[in-house]
């Protein structure tokens, strides 16, 4: 091989590999855009505290407001929300938000999944079903003619908020969005845990979820488990920064 060849041929392997060392840092660059899902009962404001923290570390947060009316309704809003987002995305749900990530998780535009004291179904389970495996330990639930859920206000603040400040924790009680009760009998479609990578964080004193529903959520989808002691099943408002560590350290590494 003459000089000028053996040059060209070291010049085009270099490009090459520079070419290939930038793709990989770019695969390997922290995600930027994290999208916020709440639960039943609640709405989107107690993201609040998780948002701050996200925003002044440098994130694009979106929250996904849904309306509770059904699992496919949510679904519908949750992936406008995901549509909306200019490449990779961290997709985080509370309680039964964790139901609707599962879902939208499948979406391209998903790289990882955050579960904060949720549910992480299966393909044909449901939220109710799981419910009588791991009892929670709330008498709270009350039904209306229509078919729509929300929790007694007396008992919502020691069930729902108990680490939350008395009056913080009793006007949500009074400001609760009822929930469609079909949410949590509708059987889970193919799951996004199964395919994309997941962390979880436990709420060591749930009233809501049994605790240990979220720890067999989390050993399943063998997701990066955190458990926040004594955390009620408000832990996104009441500890937003473990809520958002986990949350950065899963837009750090889905990709990788």
């Amino acid at each position: 091989m003459n000089r000028i060849n053996a040059s060209l041929l070291l010049s085009v392997f270099t490009a090459g590999a520079l070419a290939l060392g930038v793709a990989d840092a770019a695969q390997a660059a922290p995600v930027k855009n994290i999208v916020l899902v709440h639960g039943a009962f609640v709405n989107g404001s107690g993201w609040k505290p998780v948002y701050e923290i996200l925003r002044k570390d440098g994130y694009n947060v979106s929250i996904a407001e849904h309306p509770l009316t059904s699992f496919a309704d949510d679904v519908t809003a949750v992936k406008r929300i995901v549509d909306q987002q200019n490449g990779p995305t961290i997709l985080v749900g509370h309680s039964y938000g964790g139901a609707i990530i599962t879902d939208v998780g499948n979406d391209a535009h998903v790289v990882g999944l955050v579960y904060i004291a949720a549910h992480a179904l299966d393909q044909g389970e449901t939220e109710a079903q799981n419910g009588k495996l791991y009892p929670n330990a709330t008498k709270a639930v009350k039904k209306t003619a229509d078919g729509f859920l929300s929790l007694d206000p007396a008992l919502y603040p020691a069930d729902f908020a108990a680490d939350l400040p008395k009056a913080q924790a009793e006007f949500e009680a009074i400001s609760q969005e009822p929930t469609a009760a079909s949410v949590f009998t509708t059987p889970a479609g193919v799951p996004a845990w199964k395919t994309k990578p997941s962390w979880y964080a436990v709420a060591g004193a749930d009233r809501i979820i049994n605790p240990d529903l979220e720890r067999m959520y989390a050993k399943r989808a063998n997701s990066h488990t955190i458990e926040i002691k004594g955390a009620s099943h408000s832990v996104y408002q009441s500890r937003p920064q473990e809520v958002a560590t986990l949350i950065e350290q899963a837009a750090a590494h889905a990709a990788d």
